[in-house]
Protein backbone atom coordinates (compact mmCIF):
# COMPACT_ATOMS: atom_id res chain seq x y z
CA UNK A 1 0.00 0.00 0.00
CA UNK A 2 1.23 3.36 -0.72
CA UNK A 3 -0.74 6.70 1.37
CA UNK A 4 -1.17 9.75 -1.96
CA UNK A 5 -2.20 13.08 -0.48
CA UNK A 6 -3.65 15.26 -2.66
CA UNK A 7 -2.44 18.58 -0.62
CA UNK A 8 -4.38 20.78 -2.88
CA UNK A 9 -7.32 19.44 -1.47
CA UNK A 10 -6.22 18.76 2.11
CA UNK A 11 -7.47 21.00 4.75
CA UNK A 12 -4.72 19.96 7.70
CA UNK A 13 -8.00 18.82 9.73
CA UNK A 14 -6.38 15.73 11.53
CA UNK A 15 -9.41 13.59 11.02
CA UNK A 16 -6.70 11.02 9.59
CA UNK A 17 -3.91 11.79 12.16
CA UNK A 18 -6.52 11.40 14.90
CA UNK A 19 -7.40 7.38 13.23
CA UNK A 20 -3.99 6.71 12.37
CA UNK A 21 -0.80 8.89 14.31
CA UNK A 22 1.62 6.54 13.33
CA UNK A 23 1.20 7.62 9.60
CA UNK A 24 -0.43 11.24 9.62
CA UNK A 25 1.05 13.81 11.77
CA UNK A 26 -0.68 17.98 11.40
CA UNK A 27 2.17 20.05 13.13
CA UNK A 28 2.74 23.65 14.34
CA UNK A 29 2.63 24.98 10.66
CA UNK A 30 -0.74 23.49 10.45
CA UNK A 31 0.56 21.02 7.22
CA UNK A 32 0.09 17.47 6.89
CA UNK A 33 2.96 15.29 6.57
CA UNK A 34 2.95 11.86 5.83
CA UNK A 35 5.35 9.55 7.99
CA UNK A 36 5.42 6.88 6.29
CA UNK A 37 4.18 6.46 2.38
CA UNK A 38 4.20 2.58 2.47
CA UNK A 39 2.79 1.47 6.05
CA UNK A 40 3.37 -1.84 7.26
CA UNK A 41 0.36 -4.23 6.95
CA UNK A 42 -0.87 -3.94 10.55
CA UNK A 43 -1.84 -0.05 9.88
CA UNK A 44 -3.23 -0.69 6.96
CA UNK A 45 -6.90 -0.85 8.37
CA UNK A 46 -6.06 2.18 10.27
CA UNK A 47 -4.85 4.31 7.22
CA UNK A 48 -8.22 3.22 5.04
CA UNK A 49 -10.46 4.38 7.85
CA UNK A 50 -8.71 7.61 7.81
CA UNK A 51 -8.92 7.53 4.02
CA UNK A 52 -12.35 6.81 4.21
CA UNK A 53 -13.25 10.02 6.47
CA UNK A 54 -11.07 11.95 5.44
CA UNK A 55 -13.72 15.28 5.13
CA UNK A 56 -12.04 16.75 1.37
CA UNK A 57 -11.18 12.67 0.06
CA UNK A 58 -7.42 14.39 0.14
CA UNK A 59 -6.17 10.79 0.74
CA UNK A 60 -5.83 7.90 -1.71
CA UNK A 61 -4.20 4.51 -1.48
CA UNK A 62 -2.61 2.70 -4.03
CA UNK A 63 -1.61 -0.69 -4.62
CA UNK A 64 2.07 -1.76 -5.22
Amino acid sequence: MKVVVDFDLCESNAVCMAIAPEVFEVRDDDFLYVLSEHPDAELHEKVREAAERCPKQAIKLEDE
